[in-house]
């Protein structure tokens, strides 16, 4: 049965949270993370409460010719050099703390990492990282970073005011005149090392994934789902292999998500509350 709390949004229904702490106490987790988790760490989500309708660039159109790219670093440097000095908040730490069998996430900031979490599968990749589509190299971010301020300098200053989006870029419609540089070692296109929509999540990840929420069902484990609102298949494929087990899911997110039907509890509150209580119940 699922506990909803559709009535009182800003709320939290105590008899579903309450429940479902109870229920997660003395299980093996496998923790599926959105970006709800990282808004009280200043990054701004997609879909949650108030978000205002956001178009990220598509992979297709990132390949389409050296505008789109243009277009994409231009945002970018101005946003990576906001989104590299965010910090872990108390539900990453939480998390970390809680040490889950695995840790999924579908967020690409790295704070997981940042936190101390061990067993972390980054399932849409490193917004940190570069790769070269030609030749594959993954490089560090900071280094483009650094290349990029030497040949645009004066560019992230002149739009310090522009608001950031989830990510990792931000809102600005005038790009023309950014250079954007090729890759040292052979000269191809530069892409962030993430999934971009229009991508394919590559099967390994997925696989170690679903081995360990297979596992579930033989150590009487559960799913909890924190911050997402499972828009995306890539997060939601999950909630349905466990629900097929017969794996007991608890979704905690501001917002109604697509795999509520399948929960056992819904939970309607902030993150960062509920794994610190999660983490207190388990000591």
């Amino acid at each position: 049965m699922s506990l909803l709390d559709p009535a009182a949004p800003t709320t939290r229904a105590p008899q579903a949270y309450d429940a479902a702490l109870g229920l997660l106490s003395r299980r093996p987790l496998v923790v599926l993370t959105g970006a709800g988790l990282s808004t009280d760490s200043g990054i701004p989500d997609y879909r949650g409460p108030g978000s205002p309708n956001r178009q990220p660039m598509t992979y297709q159109e990132f390949v389409s010719g050296p505008a789109a790219r243009q277009r994409y670093w231009a945002r970018s440097h101005v946003g990576w050099g906001r989104m590299k000095v965010a910090e872990p908040n108390a539900g990453h730490r939480a998390l970390a703390a809680l040490d889950p069998d695995l840790l999924i996430t579908q967020n690409v900031d790295g704070l997981h990492e940042a936190a101390g979490s061990r067993r972390v599968v980054a399932l849409h990749g490193r917004i940190d990282e570069v790769v070269c589509l030609q030749c594959r190299t993954v490089s560090r971010r900071d280094d483009l970073h650094h290349r990029l301020e030497e040949l645009n300098p004066g560019w992230a200053a002149a739009h310090a005011d522009v608001e950031v989006r989830p990510d990792g870029d931000v809102d600005l419609e005038e790009t023309a005149g950014f250079v954007v540089p090729d890759c040292e070692i052979c000269g191809g296109i530069l892409k962030p090392h993430v999934v971009f929509f229009g991508e394919n999540v590559p099967k390994e990840r997925v696989a170690v994934c679903m081995d360990a929420v297979d596992r579930l069902a033989e150590t009487r484990g559960a799913l909890l789902v924190a911050g997402s609102s499972l828009a995306v298949m890539s997060g939601l494929r999950f909630v349905r292999r466990a629900a097929k087990s017969a794996t007991p899911v608890v979704i905690v997110n501001r917002g109604t998500t697509r795999g509520d039907d399948l929960a056992a509890y819904k939970v309607w509150a902030g993150t960062s509350e509920f794994l610190a209580d999660l983490a207190a119940e388990r000591r």
